[in-house]
């Protein structure tokens, strides 16, 4: 229509009546609905628009890679290509011990577990090679570490103390202890001294003929006011610090025990709770917590 807006007179009433004329509506073409389409619109994206993690170097990579659990998440991208498989197993990540590596030119590879601990920095991640019985006696560990066995099961890595040693592990700092087997003949298999250390999925076997009475998978000593304070005594820190600085407890997830007089023996102030016991067809698997009363 050619003019906006119509009049008409009503013979009837003698008022004059406004209609409007209808707005043209535009037609909507194939082409538009097409592009419209969020699917059509994921297409239409060229591949040099988005983000892709290959794009990150080396560094940005790695530490993102930080910050995945070590078994499996972390131990699973090295499966990805050559250059994730070399950031996943880059010593930054984490140490390797390896007692069949014959060349150990590479860094952080050890062929033994003492010298492994020695060499690594607080916080670090030392993955142990499955495989054979890896010998350990009274090792040390005073800074916060993560054991890990390599293995799919922890009867793969397992960790053996002599008869003449006291402990197998001795933790004097936060630890983490997941997925190995320790044996030891006489003694204990863990000696707890101070710090908190988590044990997730282990198997830990003692003597069970004829000395079981002399040994026992857990001893914690923890919780000597005496060596804490002699701990504390050369640093001034705030208040809040001095109690996790003082935190010692014991926690074990989903970890058979066998053999030994009892499961823990405590000569501190922490003493044994929160006790769950799973019966399966060959193992008992047990959950419990060594903490303050």
């Amino acid at each position: 229509m050619s003019k906006d807006q119509i009049e008409s007179a009503d013979m009837n009433d003698g008022e004059n009546v406004r209609v409007d004329a209808p707005m043209e509506i535009p037609k909507i073409s194939k082409l538009d609905r097409r592009i419209a389409d969020p699917r059509m619109m994921k297409k239409r994206m060229k591949p040099e628009s988005l983000t892709s993690l290959n794009n990150l170097d080396d560094g940005c990579l790695m530490h993102i890679l930080s910050f995945l659990s070590p078994i499996p998440d972390r131990y699973n991208t090295a499966l990805v290509c050559h250059r994730w498989r070399y950031l996943a197993c880059h010593p930054r990540l984490w140490l390797r011990v390896d007692r069949f590596l014959k060349d150990l030119s590479q860094p952080g590879v050890f062929h033994d577990i003492e010298s492994a601990v020695s060499a690594a920095r607080p916080g670090d991640t030392i993955l142990i090679g499955a495989g054979g019985n890896h010998l350990v006696s009274n090792i040390q560990i005073k800074k916060p570490l993560c054991l890990i066995g390599g293995g799919e099961t922890p009867d793969e890595t397992t960790l053996v103390c002599s008869r003449g040693s006291d402990s197998a592990l001795e933790l004097l700092s936060t630890c983490k202890l997941a997925n190995l087997t320790v044996k030891a003949e006489l003694g204990c298999c863990l000696l707890h001294r101070s710090g908190r250390v988590t044990i997730d999925g282990c198997v830990l076997q003692c003597e069970t003929n004829p000395l079981d009475h002399l040994s026992c998978p857990i001893v914690s000593t923890a919780g000597e006011e005496e060596e804490e304070e002699d701990m504390l005594s050369h640093v001034e820190v705030k208040e809040t610090l001095v109690e996790k600085i003082k935190g010692n407890s014991v926690s074990v997830f989903q970890t058979r025990i066998e053999g030994g007089a009892k499961a823990v023996s405590t000569s501190g102030d922490l003493v044994l709770q929160r006790v769950r016991v799973m019966y399966s067809k060959a193992y008992l698997y047990f959950w419990f917590d060594v903490d303050h009363k």
